[in-house]
Parts: structure tokens; sequence; C-alpha cells
């Protein structure tokens, strides 16, 4: 059988390169950050499900950052806990598990653009039509943007992994500390050229149209903030707006950070940090940020807290 041709159902994982006696420590902080993750993004989820005044299309577009970031942290950190605690020559993952995990994590970076991406639309809408914004911000139309985000990158992201998921490979190593793409079309033998192509357009297509329609919205709401006389409403239209825009530029800087290590080989460990940052810093600061930033959902949190302390010394009062 030609070598090029041959496949293989299970394939070393190279993993992170962290020394022995770090492991634990490793390990311990990475579980303590992913349920830091799980339960703030739940909690989020809860809350604004659970009251009715943050049935609001703002809110319910929020909703998908929580569910895309614990599908995000769900795919990379559990799989890199195990491998910790793993001896490097056992790192094994099957072949479909790495495919698997590959589309996930595009699927999750991708997502964290498209999702943004109409929230800006929505805080366009809302600061520089006001008057318009119950008539356009429908649920029809709410369900339109979420569909078109999810979908956008559901097909995009499939074609992706679909083109290397069609090659033949003749190695058995993954030469990372996760399985994505590149990870995935360096096992073959054959020709990638296809690939490298539509992984380029892709990357450009969406970083083009991410961070065109981000300034484009906040250039148009400058423009209106300018223009406005209310201080009030000026006021109102910044915080909500630097809410959105932090969390975007965090994503952004999580997510070009790896890509610019990639340029330099000899730092491996540096690249694989900045990769699994991508995956635990805006997971992990979306919720703070975006969630405790909202007032309506601030003053909820504040009023639990707040009853879960007056409860116990009424029962001792009792």
């Amino acid at each position: 059988m030609d070598n090029t041709t041959f496949r293989y159902s299970l394939l070393l994982v190279e993993g992170m390169k962290i020394p022995p006696q770090s492991n634990h420590l490793a390990f311990i902080f990475l579980l303590i950050a992913y349920i830091f993750i799980m339960v703030f993004n739940i909690g989020i989820l809860n809350q604004i499900s659970t009251e009715k005044s943050l049935h609001e299309p703002m809110y319910i577009l929020f909703c998908q950052l929580p569910i895309n970031d614990m599908m995000g942290a769900s795919t990379v950190i559990p799989r890199i806990l195990k491998d910790i605690l793993t001896d490097p020559s056992g790192r094994y993952i099957t072949y479909m598990d790495c495919v698997s995990q590959a589309f996930f994590t595009h699927l999750y970076g991708t997502n964290a653009h498209t999702i943004l991406m109409i929230m800006a639309f929505d805080r366009y809408v809302a600061i520089c039509n006001p008057l318009r914004y119950t008539s356009i911000m429908t649920s029809k139309m709410v369900v339109k943007l979420s569909t078109g985000a999810w979908g956008f990158s559901f097909v995009m992201v499939g074609i992706l992994i679909g083109l290397t998921a069609r090659l033949s490979h003749c190695r058995s190593v993954i030469q990372n500390h996760i399985c994505d793409n590149p990870s995935l079309f360096k096992l073959s033998c054959e020709s990638v050229v296809i690939n490298n192509v539509y992984g380029l357009t892709f990357t450009v297509v969406l970083l083009t149209s991410s961070m065109g329609s981000v300034f484009v919205t906040y250039v148009r709401i400058a423009m209106i903030c300018i223009k406005s006389k209310n201080k009030a409403t000026n006021s109102k239209a910044i915080k909500t707006c630097s809410t959105h825009l932090t969390v975007y530029l965090i994503m952004l800087i999580c997510g070009f950070l790896p890509i610019i290590l990639h340029r330099f080989p000899e730092n491996l460990e540096g690249r694989q940090i900045s990769t699994l940052l991508f995956y635990i810093i805006p997971c992990s600061l979306n919720p703070i940020i975006y969630g405790l930033q909202s007032k309506e959902i601030r003053q909820k949190i504040f009023n639990i807290v707040r009853s879960e302390n007056i409860s116990p010394s009424f029962l001792r009062r009792g």
C-alpha cells in the first residue's frame, strides 16, 4: 500500500511543553480557569433566561457569547488537562476526535467575530435609529442575525475542515498541543495548496468583514454622538459601546498573538501559551465585562447576593 494513502486511526499529540515539576501547578490553574468560565457563563445565561425584563434583543444576542465561550473552552481545556496528567508517549487521540476538535476550535474563533458583529449592529440601530429600534430589532430579526452568524461560521469552517479531512496522511504526530486545521493538514504528504488558499481567503474575508463592519459601525455612532447635544444619551452610548469594544479588542488581541508568534518557531512555549490564552482570557472576561457592566444584570446579581446575605441572619433572629 502506498504510504501516502495510509490513514492512521490513532494520532500522538505532542502536548504542552511543561516542565515535569510544574505539571500539577499548570493543572490546578487550568482547572480553576475552566470552572470559573463555566460557572460565570452559565450564571449569566441563567440570569437572562429567568428574568423576563432581560428578554430584549440586546441580551438575547449577548446570550450567544457565553454559549460560544463555553463551547470553545470545553473543546480545548479538558483535553489539555487530561494530557498534562498523561505521559507524553501516551497522549493519543483518534483521528475523528482530532478532526472534531479542530472543527469546534475554528468554529469558536469564527463565532467570536460573527457574534460581536451582530451585536455591533444591534448597538448601531439602538443609537443611530432609536425611534425605529423596536420595529427593526424584532424577534424575527434577532433569529435571522443569530442564524446568519452561526450559519456562516458553520459552513465556512465545515468547508475548511472538510478540505483537510479529504487528504490522506503519512504521519501520525500532531505537532501541537491541540488539534487545529494546520496541524491536521501537516499530517499529509499530498499537496495542500488548496487548503492554504482557502484558509488564507477565509481568514482575510472574516477579519476584513469583522474589523471593517465594527469600524464603520463605531464611526457612524461617533458621528451621531458628536452631532447630538443630549449628554445623557451620549453617556449611555459611550458606556454601552465601550463595553462591546473592550470585549472585541480583547478577542482580537488574543487571536492575533498566536498568529504573530507563529513567525518565531523557536518560541514554541510562548506560542502554545498564547493559543491557550485565546480560550481562557476572552471566555473568562466576557461575562464580567459585558454581563456585569449591564445595569440590569448587575442589579439582579446584587439583589440575589443581598437576599442570600439577609436570609441567614433573618433565620438566626427567628
